[in-house]
């Protein structure tokens, strides 16, 4: 067994008996292995045309699990329970209120806090843009396109701090909750891609989270797990998409 094929294992053994791994499985479409995480030093094969950036995590700072859920709760294994949670990828397509969320989200994960407490906690989970963020998505605007691909909802798109700013920094947004499409089902990375008009192999994907790296490549894509715009800086310069400024 290869070394992608043992860790797509591992990765789903560690979903495993958590609430919503089942609804999860069946509501996304199979990913392959994981392939083996590339060097941002890899040679190019093709131009970038497009730069797709995540936004919490990537552009936009998030708060802390105690902020959000309350204390109790390790970050490792809440990750995965929320990527694979049926109240979060409902609310994620844009289905239901905010008040449903919130209820059917404290019971599937037994939070401690009532669901008016966890929906004030969420509201304020967004926390701004990250320094060096608009920076550097100007940077990459001067070279080729740019757009964010977020799982994300109403609330956070249109309430969070620096939200018209965020609006309106690349030149596209692709939106779970206007969509109706999800990292990281393959579907979305193709929706993506068509409305680009950009081949999948000049795409470039910075997002923090595995899974979605693991979908956007399958989809294609020259996908990286970043976190924050100075690990992603670094990784355009590496990848030849950005000039090093210290040159």
């Amino acid at each position: 067994m290869s070394v992608a094929e043992i860790q797509c294992v591992k990765d789903l053994v560690g979903l495993v008996g958590k609430p919503g791994w089942v609804e999860f499985l069946a509501m996304s479409e199979p990913l392959s292995p994981p392939s083996e995480e590339p060097s941002y030093h890899e040679t190019a094969h093709e131009q970038a045309s497009a730069v797709v950036f995540d936004m919490g995590g990537v552009l936009v700072r998030l708060a802390s699990l105690p902020d959000l859920l309350g204390a109790g709760h390790d970050t490792a294994q809440f990750w995965p329970r929320w990527l694979a949670s049926p109240a979060v990828r409902s609310f994620e397509r844009g289905d239901g209120s905010p008040e449903l969320f919130a209820a059917d989200l404290v019971d599937e994960l037994n939070l401690t806090i009532t669901p008016e407490e966890f929906l004030t906690n969420f509201t304020k989970f967004c926390t701004g843009l990250y320094p060096g963020a608009l920076e550097l998505v100007r940077d990459v605007r001067q070279q080729v396109q740019t757009a964010i691909l977020s799982n994300t909802n109403a609330l956070h798109w249109s309430g969070q701090i620096d939200a018209p700013v965020i609006q309106s920094m690349c030149d596209r947004n692709y939106l779970s909750f206007q969509l109706g499409l999800l990292k990281p089902d393959g579907a979305v990375y193709r929706y993506v891609g068509d409305d680009l008009g950009v081949p999948a192999a000049n795409i470039v994907f910075l997002d923090d989270n595995q899974i979605n790296v693991d979908g956007a490549r399958q989809a294609g894509w020259r996908a990286y797990v970043v976190s924050g715009p100075e690990e992603a800086r670094r990784c355009l310069i590496d990848i030849g998409v950005l000039g090093d400024t210290a040159d």
